[in-house]
């Protein structure tokens, strides 16, 4: 099998979908800013790597990820200010896209938001002046910078995350805001990731779902 590379190893969907890919058979490594993170990344089935992509350039990100077959981006700024929030769902996040194939991996699988999509260069709806403008907008520009890559991309676009229990079953669906949908369970969204890394039908896909009806593996082989 294939040897995979979360970047955000540490994260609640990360730890999760670790030991789902490591149970498929991948290799897994996940990259972490401390070392002290390091036992709970290697009781989730990963080899632990101690590496801040935000203090990397493209070329030493490439030398992390060489060996790997695919990069699962699952890092996020998670609420540490506007400046981190660009420095890392935007910024850092490109570079490992350019870093991937500089390093000859063709496979990008990104963890996003639900609708995910750009109007006239700016996510829309959102002012300026909110909280969550500069999330929103660093997220977009990742998503449509990996888009345009080259790479064979899937962005998984999960609905407002809960730490609930997994049901192992999601509803895809386009078009709908946000708000407007359920809540997905973080277990769940982890199950979308690992499967999508072996399901060749979410290449050129962004996946928007909810915690719903449909088994995973169903859902995504119909996308």
């Amino acid at each position: 099998m294939s040897t995979v590379t979360i970047v955000g190893g540490h994260g609640k969907v990360a730890l999760r979908a670790a030991p789902l890919l490591a149970d498929n058979g991948h290799t897994v490594r996940s990259l972490i800013r401390k070392q002290e993170q390091a036992d709970d990344v290697r009781e989730a089935g990963a080899e632990p790597v101690v590496e801040d992509v935000t203090q990397l350039d493209e070329d030493q990100i490439a030398d992390v990820f060489r060996g790997s077959d695919v990069v699962v981006w699952s890092a996020g700024a998670g609420g540490s200010g506007e400046e981190e929030t660009w420095a890392i769902d935007r910024d850092a996040a490109i570079r490992t896209m350019e870093a991937a194939k500089k390093a000859g991996v063709q496979r990008y699988v990104m963890v996003s938001f639900f609708n995910s999509h750009m109007v006239d260069g700016e996510f829309p709806g959102v002012d300026k002046s909110e909280d969550m403008y500069a999330y929103f907008n660093a997220k977009v520009q990742a998503d449509e910078h990996l888009r345009n890559s080259g790479l064979d991309w899937t962005i998984v676009g999960p609905s407002t995350l809960t730490l609930d229990e997994p049901t192992g079953k999601i509803d895809v669906q386009e078009g709908t805001e946000l708000s407007d949908v359920p809540a997905t369970s973080r277990a769940n969204v982890a199950q979308v990731v690992a499967a999508a890394v072996d399901e060749d039908k979410t290449i050129g896909k962004q996946i928007n779902f909810h915690d719903g009806e449909t088994p995973v593996a169903e859902a995504l082989a119909a996308v």
